[in-house]
């Protein structure tokens, strides 16, 4: 399953599987595009990665089966 990524886009926020090259949804707001986004990645257990609207990485989530996963330090 490919891992979801929010990025900017001419309507507001879009949700957009990697590879892909049409949005999977366009949402007027950065948040809500992450809540839809992380859904998606816990479904599919795969990594939501957030964008800012520079296009550079800010964030990422993962929600799959990682073998050696890191400690998360935002709490």
């Amino acid at each position: 399953m490919p891992n979801q990524h929010i990025t900017p886009h001419q309507d507001g926020w879009q949700v957009k599987s990697e590879g892909s090259t049409k949005a999977t949804k366009v949402f007027p707001t950065q948040q809500q595009a992450i809540d839809y986004g992380r859904d998606l990645a816990k479904g599919q257990k795969t990594e939501l990665i957030i964008h800012g609207r520079d296009g550079k990485i800010r964030d990422k989530d993962s929600y799959g089966n990682d073998p050696c996963p890191p400690i998360d330090t935002k709490y």
